[in-house]
């Protein structure tokens, strides 16, 4: 299977390298993956990147990820048929995808580049910790939107990961490599913490030939 990654920094690249194989097995990836620069530029890049996969490749599937920052995050009310929340980054990049791709003809023998979309809550740090720092979770960063303490802050849950608040861009790789190496084997801690990647391997799981893709 064939996959495009777009991301927001080349460590979240080679993370998402690592944990996209570990959900779906064997992969051939892109490269290089397409880069957005931070949100909302990931869903204004979305439309003109899945066109041109269309067009253009024989790429099966689009990983799309980004950070929630404080935005709503995604829930089970989210999930039901024709709901969408406009302030949900997960709603957001699913919508985008239906929109693009409704009128698209076939190419390449397919009817259309599947999506697999996935939002880090707050921040793509906080999947690195998980299993490594038991206080950081989707959970708890919600509770905290709710009760308006966060336990954290995205440039906390940096630190925590890099050990300073300017790494290079070669000690965040290998920072990322290093953490998400925990999930090799089993990524089921990663889709139970954090449901914004949860989201994501069903989508991954669902774009499998055995599963016969998205209608």
């Amino acid at each position: 299977m064939k996959v495009a990654l777009l991301s927001e920094s080349p460590a979240d690249e080679a993370a998402l390298r690592i944990l996209v194989g570990t959900v779906i097995g064997t992969v051939q990836f892109v490269a290089p993956g397409f880069r957005a620069r931070g949100w909302p530029n990931v869903v204004q890049l979305l439309p003109a990147v899945i066109r041109h996969l269309h067009f253009n490749t024989d790429v099966d599937v689009l990983v799309a990820v980004g950070d929630s920052d404080d935005s709503v995050v995604h829930g089970e009310l989210h999930e039901r048929p024709n709901y969408f929340h406009p302030h949900c980054r997960v709603c957001q990049m699913r919508a985008v995808f239906r929109q693009t791709t409704r009128k698209l003809p076939p190419a390449h023998g397919r009817a259309h580049v599947l999506r697999g979309v996935g939002v880090a809550v707050p921040a793509i740090e906080a999947w690195y910790l998980c299993g490594r720092d038991s206080t950081v979770s989707e959970a708890a960063w919600v509770d905290g939107q709710a009760s308006g303490r966060s336990p954290y802050s995205r440039a906390e849950l940096k630190w925590r990961v890099y050990g300073t608040d300017r790494p290079s861009l070669r000690h965040e790789i290998d920072c990322a490599l290093r953490e998400v190496a925990r999930h090799r084997t089993d990524p089921r801690r990663l889709e139970h913490d954090f449901p914004g990647f949860g989201a994501l391997a069903r989508d991954l799981r669902a774009s499998r030939p055995s599963h016969g893709g998205r209608p």
